[in-house]
């Protein structure tokens, strides 16, 4: 089951989704951001098809065009099509309280400290969705934006994940808290490895930013700091493969459990 944003801000702005998976997810979820989409002419197998079919069924305009003008609008690695949509809209922070309280329990969140690039966004959205995260929250300020790379990356988890945009993230922090959620962080200095992690009730990972990590204010707010302990070279991991680490170990505390 997944959490459709119900999200407070309107479609202003324009974006391209690019991908078979990305553009067949937003056609599904979300048709209404959709204006049009786009076909590389001479492409045809039944991935393709089947994204046809889908936007036709959703009186949603489709155009064939040359790989050299999708090549613009998407930059590349677009798998044959695009969708030139309104910009994913976020929920503001009323209307993510007036949620948090309908989320079913142990409630699960993901919380994102200054993630800046698009693609890695993009990822740490992908394993939120596919490990059952009902909220992610993002900082108004030092956020990747959900451009196109992003909504790639994710491969269509943006369009199914309830995103909330957050103006003080330690005030947010301290306010979930307040509500019984217990706040884990992730950083390389923490005594407690990641298997010590309490994800067992209401629960929030917050993670940092790429290089940087969590910042001291935030990391402050948590209840509890983890490590993923490194045994080669490498000093850290990427912050979408820490992600995932994480909220599956949320998940084999959990039982797994989904539905």
């Amino acid at each position: 089951m997944t959490n459709k944003p119900t999200n407070a801000s309107s479609h202003s702005k324009d974006t391209q989704v690019y991908g078979i998976h990305a553009v067949n997810a937003v056609i599904q979820d979300d048709p209404g951001r959709v204006r049009a989409i786009y076909l590389q002419r001479g492409r045809g197998d039944r991935r393709l098809q089947a994204v046809i079919d889908a936007a036709r069924k959703a009186h949603i305009r489709v155009e064939v065009v040359d790989k050299r003008r999708l090549d613009r609008l998407t930059g590349g690695s677009h798998q044959g099509v695009a969708a030139d949509c309104h910009e994913l809209p976020l929920a503001d922070e009323k209307a993510f309280e007036a949620r948090f309280f309908e989320l079913r329990e142990p409630r699960l969140l993901l919380v994102l400290d200054g993630v800046t690039d698009p693609r890695n966004l993009g990822a740490c959205l992908r394993s939120a969705e596919a490990a059952g995260v009902q909220a992610v929250l993002l900082p108004k300020r030092r956020s990747a934006p959900l451009n196109a790379a992003a909504l790639k990356a994710a491969a269509g988890a943006a369009d199914a994940l309830f995103l909330v945009q957050v103006s003080n993230l330690a005030r947010r922090l301290a306010w979930l808290r307040d509500q019984g959620v217990w706040v884990i962080g992730a950083a390389g200095a923490a005594e407690t490895l990641w298997l010590e992690a309490d994800f067992a009730g209401d629960a929030a990972l917050v993670v940092g930013s790429e290089g940087k990590g969590l910042r001291a204010l935030t990391a402050k707010t948590c209840d509890q700091l983890v490590r993923i302990p490194m045994s080669g070279a490498v000093a850290s991991l990427n912050v979408s493969v820490a992600t995932g680490i994480l909220l599956f170990e949320a998940q084999r505390q959990r039982g797994l459990a989904s539905d």
